[in-house]
């Protein structure tokens, strides 16, 4: 029996088929849906998101009826507007292919937005885009954020949680500081233009230094007030720095790129407007340090020049006054320097102060103790003193004084100081027998 009548001879059949290799279909694939399809916009759920430590994103997009795999590569994820989470209906833009290493249909997403906001969100793209270009957005124009401003204005509904949480900020942080509000409508039709008269109502407010722009969250409908052009030039308009806390982290409007400052919530705003008072008063603690080390310095100084006057022969009284002078002057500058910040700190730095004059008059009290001490022993060294007691003080003509009977000559002319005057005298004898 025959084999060949049990087989199909394909000899003859090999030129008329092509024998691809996996690659190079992937690519053959590629090219097809590229010009079927790229670049193509698809609807779905995402599914499986992460996001590498790259910045490469990789996740999948489904709906009823299918999957597809995505990737989105760093340069286009760090455009994202905001932050896409397992279950969220979005709209991607990208380029089908097929990637070869696992033979898989691969979207690679250039661009992605939240489904449903259509037209809104291509409103929002063009105005930011004109404003941009216009130079609203430059970090030049953008203002530093006083950290100890007088007042505060916020600009919020007056029933909105959003109020509720900046003032507890503000409670909190820096109760010492005046908050105007400035109630306007953060939603609706109404919005924008409300908006713009509470900003302009505060801008005519004397003292303040900071506005604040804020609304909690909600979707882009909701915030749609915020991303009016001529809010946005409001603010830009406005004489002292704004910071926006419009919505949530991942929530971005046309206010917060115009603002000098956007803070993620509008707590974060609160935060960010004010140093806090417990800065201001370690502040203050380390300037009461640092007056107390140089109050310690002067007096120091004040001592050691009492100690080159101990040297000194003489009376000591007006040397005495004068230094205590000074010292009475320096301790009153040292007060008057302490007494402006003290005036405006709390009652804790109004304990630091009561402290420190009580530590420099004690200090001070003991110097002048010291002083009155130096004094009387000075005192005891002054020669009238010993001339009271019947001593004299000798000079020959020229003043040079006589200590030695060996000095002088018969006589000779000599002077003798008293207590009272002087006596000029001639010698008549000398003895040169020493007293015992």
């Amino acid at each position: 029996m025959s084999l060949n009548s049990d087989f199909t001879d394909v000899s003859n059949d090999q030129h008329a088929r092509r024998i691809w290799g996996v690659g190079a279909l992937c690519r053959a694939v590629t090219d097809a849906l590229q010009s079927r399809f790229n670049p193509v916009a698809v609807k779905g759920e995402i599914t499986g998101f992460t996001r590498a430590s790259s910045g490469h994103c990789y996740f999948s997009i489904k709906d009823a009826e299918g999957q597809l795999r995505c990737a989105m590569f760093k340069r286009a994820a760090t455009q994202l507007e905001f932050a896409p989470k397992d279950g969220e209906s979005v709209e991607v833009f990208g380029k089908l292919g097929i990637y070869e290493a696992r033979g898989e249909l691969q979207l690679v997403v250039e661009s992605m937005r939240k489904a449903g906001m259509g037209s809104l969100f291509e409103q929002f793209l063009k105005l930011k885009a004109k404003l941009e270009e216009e130079g609203l957005f430059d970090a030049s124009r953008k203002r530093h954020i006083v950290s100890m401003p007088r007042k505060i204005g916020v600009v919020t509904s007056a029933n909105a949680a959003a109020l509720h949480d900046v003032c507890t900020a503000l409670r909190r942080r820096v109760p010492h500081i005046e908050v105007v509000i400035s109630p306007a409508v953060v939603q609706g039709a109404d919005a924008p233009l409300s908006l713009v008269g509470a900003l302009k109502r505060l801008y005519q407010v004397d003292a303040v230094d900071v506005i604040l722009l804020v609304r909690g969250g909600g979707s882009i409908e909701d915030l749609w007030g915020f991303n009016a052009e001529e809010l946005a030039r409001t603010i830009v308009q406005s004489p002292v720095p704004i910071i926006s806390g419009v919505g949530h982290e991942t929530d971005f409007t046309i206010a917060d790129f115009c603002a000098d400052l956007r803070a993620p919530t509008p707590t974060a705003a609160a935060e960010l407007c004010a140093v806090p008072r417990e800065i201001l008063v370690n502040g203050l603690q380390n300037l009461f340090e640092l007056l107390t080390r140089e109050a310690h310095s002067v007096l120091d100084r004040a001592q050691q020049r009492i100690d080159y006057l101990q040297d000194r022969v003489g009376r000591p009284s007006s040397r005495l006054h004068q230094e205590q002078a000074k010292l009475i002057h320096s301790f009153n500058r040292m007060k008057d320097c302490v007494r402006l910040p003290i005036a405006h700190s709390s009652n804790k730095t109004q304990l630091l102060s009561m402290k420190l004059n009580r530590g420099l008059g004690d200090l001070l009290q003991a110097h002048r103790d010291r002083l009155q001490r130096s004094g009387i022993r000075l005192e005891l060294l002054d020669p009238s003193l010993v001339l009271q007691r019947g001593y004299a003080w000798l000079s020959d003509k020229e003043g040079v004084p006589i200590t030695l009977a060996q000095q002088v000559q018969p006589q000779q002319r000599l002077k003798a100081v008293l207590s009272d005057g002087e006596v000029d005298m001639d010698v008549a004898r000398i003895s040169l027998n020493s007293l015992k």
